[in-house]
Protein backbone atom coordinates (compact mmCIF):
# COMPACT_ATOMS: atom_id res chain seq x y z
CA UNK A 1 0.00 0.00 0.00
CA UNK A 2 1.53 3.41 -1.01
CA UNK A 3 1.80 6.03 1.58
CA UNK A 4 2.81 9.75 1.97
CA UNK A 5 6.10 10.27 3.43
CA UNK A 6 6.10 11.41 6.95
CA UNK A 7 7.76 14.83 7.34
CA UNK A 8 11.21 13.37 9.01
CA UNK A 9 11.58 10.91 5.67
CA UNK A 10 10.60 14.03 3.67
CA UNK A 11 14.04 15.69 4.82
CA UNK A 12 15.64 12.73 5.04
CA UNK A 13 15.13 12.17 1.44
CA UNK A 14 15.57 15.90 0.61
CA UNK A 15 19.11 15.69 2.30
CA UNK A 16 19.94 12.87 0.42
CA UNK A 17 19.17 15.40 -3.35
CA UNK A 18 20.96 18.13 -1.49
CA UNK A 19 23.96 16.28 -0.97
CA UNK A 20 24.51 15.15 -4.42
CA UNK A 21 23.87 19.03 -5.81
CA UNK A 22 27.20 20.87 -6.45
CA UNK A 23 26.14 23.15 -9.00
CA UNK A 24 25.30 26.73 -8.42
CA UNK A 25 22.25 27.67 -9.91
CA UNK A 26 20.93 32.02 -10.50
CA UNK A 27 17.86 33.40 -11.79
CA UNK A 28 17.59 36.60 -13.51
CA UNK A 29 13.37 37.70 -13.33
CA UNK A 30 12.88 40.69 -15.54
CA UNK A 31 9.86 43.09 -15.14
CA UNK A 32 7.70 40.29 -13.39
CA UNK A 33 5.28 42.45 -12.19
CA UNK A 34 2.37 39.60 -11.19
CA UNK A 35 2.83 39.11 -7.40
CA UNK A 36 1.46 35.53 -7.25
CA UNK A 37 4.46 34.78 -10.08
CA UNK A 38 6.64 36.37 -8.12
CA UNK A 39 5.84 34.38 -4.76
CA UNK A 40 5.61 31.09 -7.04
CA UNK A 41 8.87 31.47 -8.96
CA UNK A 42 10.47 32.09 -5.71
CA UNK A 43 9.19 29.23 -3.65
CA UNK A 44 10.08 27.02 -7.11
CA UNK A 45 13.93 28.53 -6.46
CA UNK A 46 13.50 27.74 -2.53
CA UNK A 47 12.82 24.14 -3.87
CA UNK A 48 15.38 23.78 -6.32
CA UNK A 49 18.18 24.96 -4.25
CA UNK A 50 18.63 28.10 -6.37
CA UNK A 51 21.65 30.65 -4.70
CA UNK A 52 20.54 33.48 -5.97
CA UNK A 53 17.83 35.63 -7.61
CA UNK A 54 18.64 38.95 -9.50
CA UNK A 55 15.27 41.12 -10.14
CA UNK A 56 15.61 43.18 -13.13
CA UNK A 57 13.73 45.68 -14.71
CA UNK A 58 10.35 46.70 -12.98
CA UNK A 59 10.30 43.37 -11.12
CA UNK A 60 7.85 43.06 -8.12
CA UNK A 61 9.87 42.62 -5.11
CA UNK A 62 9.33 39.22 -2.86
CA UNK A 63 8.29 41.62 -0.33
CA UNK A 64 4.77 42.33 -1.61
CA UNK A 65 1.95 40.95 0.87
CA UNK A 66 0.55 39.47 -2.33
CA UNK A 67 3.80 37.69 -3.44
CA UNK A 68 4.30 36.51 0.13
CA UNK A 69 1.02 34.99 0.13
CA UNK A 70 2.56 33.01 -2.63
CA UNK A 71 5.66 32.11 -1.69
CA UNK A 72 4.65 31.01 1.82
CA UNK A 73 8.38 32.56 3.48
CA UNK A 74 10.31 30.92 0.64
CA UNK A 75 11.94 34.27 -0.16
CA UNK A 76 13.95 33.96 3.05
CA UNK A 77 15.97 31.18 1.93
CA UNK A 78 17.14 32.65 -1.41
CA UNK A 79 19.92 35.50 -1.75
CA UNK A 80 18.11 38.17 -3.92
CA UNK A 81 18.56 41.53 -5.33
CA UNK A 82 17.01 44.59 -5.68
CA UNK A 83 16.01 45.58 -9.27
CA UNK A 84 18.39 47.12 -11.44
CA UNK A 85 18.71 46.55 -15.04
CA UNK A 86 18.81 43.73 -16.64
CA UNK A 87 21.80 44.19 -18.65
CA UNK A 88 23.47 45.05 -15.04
CA UNK A 89 21.69 41.56 -13.50
CA UNK A 90 23.51 39.80 -16.84
CA UNK A 91 26.90 41.26 -15.87
CA UNK A 92 26.11 40.51 -12.20
CA UNK A 93 25.64 36.72 -12.80
CA UNK A 94 28.78 36.37 -15.16
CA UNK A 95 31.06 38.09 -12.73
CA UNK A 96 29.88 35.10 -10.52
CA UNK A 97 30.66 32.89 -12.63
CA UNK A 98 27.63 31.68 -14.29
CA UNK A 99 26.64 30.69 -17.56
CA UNK A 100 23.90 33.12 -18.44
CA UNK A 101 21.10 31.59 -20.55
CA UNK A 102 17.67 33.17 -21.31
CA UNK A 103 14.33 30.78 -21.22
CA UNK A 104 12.46 32.99 -24.70
CA UNK A 105 11.14 31.81 -28.02
CA UNK A 106 14.07 33.12 -30.23
CA UNK A 107 14.91 31.78 -33.87
CA UNK A 108 18.17 31.01 -32.57
CA UNK A 109 16.97 29.14 -29.33
CA UNK A 110 17.83 25.23 -28.87
CA UNK A 111 15.50 23.26 -27.02
CA UNK A 112 15.61 22.90 -23.47
CA UNK A 113 16.72 19.61 -23.17
CA UNK A 114 19.49 20.34 -24.96
CA UNK A 115 21.02 22.82 -23.74
CA UNK A 116 24.02 22.12 -21.42
CA UNK A 117 22.66 22.90 -17.82
CA UNK A 118 24.62 20.89 -15.79
CA UNK A 119 26.83 23.43 -14.87
CA UNK A 120 26.62 26.64 -12.78
CA UNK A 121 23.55 28.58 -14.40
CA UNK A 122 21.77 31.56 -14.09
CA UNK A 123 18.02 31.09 -15.69
CA UNK A 124 16.65 34.27 -16.94
CA UNK A 125 12.66 34.53 -17.87
CA UNK A 126 11.20 37.67 -18.66
CA UNK A 127 8.03 39.86 -17.93
CA UNK A 128 4.92 38.02 -18.49
CA UNK A 129 3.83 40.13 -21.66
CA UNK A 130 6.51 40.50 -23.55
CA UNK A 131 8.80 37.87 -22.63
CA UNK A 132 12.80 38.82 -22.04
CA UNK A 133 14.00 42.57 -23.59
CA UNK A 134 16.31 42.72 -26.68
CA UNK A 135 19.08 44.23 -24.38
CA UNK A 136 18.92 41.25 -21.90
CA UNK A 137 19.20 39.06 -25.14
CA UNK A 138 21.91 40.51 -26.22
CA UNK A 139 23.70 40.39 -23.03
CA UNK A 140 22.88 36.59 -22.57
CA UNK A 141 25.08 33.68 -23.47
CA UNK A 142 22.51 31.69 -24.67
CA UNK A 143 18.99 31.23 -25.56
CA UNK A 144 16.83 28.11 -24.92
CA UNK A 145 13.21 27.49 -25.07
CA UNK A 146 10.58 25.11 -23.81
CA UNK A 147 9.16 22.12 -26.37
CA UNK A 148 5.39 22.34 -26.44
CA UNK A 149 3.19 20.54 -28.58
CA UNK A 150 0.04 21.78 -27.45
CA UNK A 151 -2.36 24.82 -29.01
CA UNK A 152 -1.19 27.30 -26.70
CA UNK A 153 1.70 29.58 -27.17
CA UNK A 154 3.78 30.00 -23.98
CA UNK A 155 3.77 29.02 -20.35
CA UNK A 156 2.68 31.01 -17.51
CA UNK A 157 6.03 32.72 -16.23
CA UNK A 158 6.62 30.82 -13.16
CA UNK A 159 5.53 27.79 -14.93
CA UNK A 160 8.26 28.68 -17.16
CA UNK A 161 11.13 29.23 -14.28
CA UNK A 162 9.87 26.15 -12.94
CA UNK A 163 10.23 23.79 -15.71
CA UNK A 164 13.65 25.16 -16.25
CA UNK A 165 15.23 24.66 -12.99
CA UNK A 166 13.68 21.54 -13.04
CA UNK A 167 15.69 20.61 -15.94
CA UNK A 168 18.67 22.16 -14.79
CA UNK A 169 18.26 19.55 -11.56
CA UNK A 170 17.94 16.44 -13.95
CA UNK A 171 20.40 17.13 -15.98
CA UNK A 172 23.09 17.89 -13.17
CA UNK A 173 21.72 14.09 -11.30
CA UNK A 174 20.93 12.44 -14.62
CA UNK A 175 23.69 9.97 -13.99
CA UNK A 176 23.55 9.71 -9.93
CA UNK A 177 22.12 6.57 -8.35
CA UNK A 178 18.61 6.53 -6.93
CA UNK A 179 18.74 7.56 -3.05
Amino acid sequence: MRRQLRPTDVKRLNRTWRRNTGNRLGLIIESVTGPFNIGSIFRSAAAFGVDEIWLAGNATPPTNPKAGKTALGTERLVTWHEPVLATEAVKAAKEEGYAVLAIELTAEAVPLHRADLARDVCLVVGSEDHGCSPALLEAVDGVCYIPQVGRVGSFNVAVAAAIALAEARRQEWENLPEP
